[in-house]
């Protein structure tokens, strides 16, 4: 997981929700990315597994809809969704000092890549992992 830090003067991606009343930039300053295969991110996308970059909550800005977001859970941990159309965006995770970004969700492309597969121990059954990344059973 560890991944050469971006420059200071990294760029600003665009992302949003499918009906497009939510938009939101971030900074191209992502720290790690991977592919989580729990039941909870299977839940929440409706996925095989949620495919996410974890960033400093900071560096996201909410350009259009704050009033659209759905939140679910709590200040220190939680999803956002848009509230009109459901698209899921985020995860407020880490006592909410960090974003898991739905990389789904980014209309720009990052330039990081997932690293690993993690909590394979609890994939779908029906789904197989077929690329060569590394897979954990839980997370380390």
């Amino acid at each position: 997981m560890d991944q050469p830090a971006p420059p200071p003067d990294a760029r600003l991606l665009d992302g949003g929700c499918l009906c497009g009343e939510v938009r939101y930039r971030v900074a191209d300053r992502f720290e790690y990315a991977l592919n989580c295969h729990c039941s909870m991110c299977r839940r929440a996308t409706g996925s095989a597994f949620k495919a996410f970059a974890g960033i400093r909550r900071t560096e996201l800005a909410i350009t259009q809809g704050q009033d659209r977001l759905l939140t679910f859970g709590d200040a220190a941990a939680h999803d956002v969704r848009c509230r009109s159309c459901g698209s899921f965006l985020y995860s407020v995770v880490r006592n909410g000092e960090w974003l898991h970004l739905a990389l789904g969700s980014l209309a720009d492309a990052p330039g990081i890549r997932p690293t690993a597969h993690i909590f394979v121990g609890s994939k779908a059954p029906w789904f197989e992992i077929t690329d060569g990344l590394p897979q954990h059973a839980e997370f380390d």
